[in-house]
């Protein structure tokens, strides 16, 4: 069932849970995925869906999320776009940003105060660009090589879908720029710690009270071990047993799937 014993599970106040392969696949919800979540806040803990799909705006998501059954507020939702908007707020005030993005990621940046532009940027934004053009690419080439900071809102090299398919994500995109340019972006999205440092901060709740669920050992697991918080691996999406097994750093458990990790809240 698990790699330790149940008690620093059940210390956790809050959940940080990926969707895509934890929750549901395309628009199939998984059994027992939406009890979890009331079994969550019947238990006075709160839940934070997590995701690094940055394609979509937090918005979407809390529509999607409610037509799939899903209980779901803005205050319930944290995207890597989001993260992103935070960090190139606090770290880049004022500099003009080349975004690689859909129309709602920059959306997402520019509620977050980021100036954006295509003349003179400081800085090069990446994220989950399912609109992309040769234009952007051609953008985003120039200024890198002109010396721009190189900021991508996640490393997902693809994004699953249904019937084994997938779509290149936001770090195929960057190795192309890479290949380009030979300039190195920093990733803001899972694994990199940012997410539920962001998170912790804004909740009042240490990382080591944090629970990160979720079907990747990469990101979802790895960005709980970088935050030192306690990671929970389901085996309904993309991980396996015997990827577990191989894993150098292990998750602090391992269960089939949420409907199972209901079953052991306290």
């Amino acid at each position: 069932m698990g790699l330790k014993g149940m008690d620093k599970l059940n210390e956790c106040r809050l959940f940080l849970l990926d969707m895509d392969g934890t929750l549901y696949l395309g628009d199939e919800v998984f059994d027992g995925a939406i009890d979890f979540i009331h079994k969550i806040s019947d238990t006075g803990r709160k839940y934070i869906y997590l995701t690094n799909n940055s394609s979509r705006a937090g918005v979407d998501y809390v529509g999607r999320l409610r037509r799939l059954g899903f209980p779901c507020e803005m205050e319930n939702v944290f995207t890597s776009g989001m993260a992103t908007g935070i960090y190139l707020r606090d770290n880049f005030p004022g500099k003009t940003v080349c975004p690689v993005g859909t129309r709602a990621f920059i959306a997402e940046l520019e509620s977050y105060g980021v100036k954006l532009g295509t003349v003179d940027a400081d800085v090069v934004c990446v994220g989950f660009d399912t609109e992309l053009t040769y234009d952007k690419l051609d953008n985003a080439v120039k200024f890198l090589r002109r010396g721009a900071a190189f900021i991508a809102a996640n490393p997902d090299w693809v994004c699953p879908m249904p019937q084994n398919e997938v779509l290149p994500d936001c770090g195929s995109i960057c190795a192309l720029l890479t290949a380009a340019t030979g300039v190195k972006p920093m990733f803001i999205g899972k694994p990199d710690r940012q997410m539920v440092d962001i998170i912790s901060k804004q909740t009042g709740i240490p990382n080591s009270r944090i629970c990160c669920v979720g079907d990747r050992l990469y990101t979802d697991i790895a960005v709980a071990q970088n935050a030192g918080a306690v990671s929970v691996c389901v085996l309904s999406g993309e991980t396996s047993m015997e990827m577990v097994n191989e894993a150098g750093a292990k998750p602090d458990y391992v269960l089939t799937d949420v409907k199972e990790l209901a079953g052991l809240l306290r």
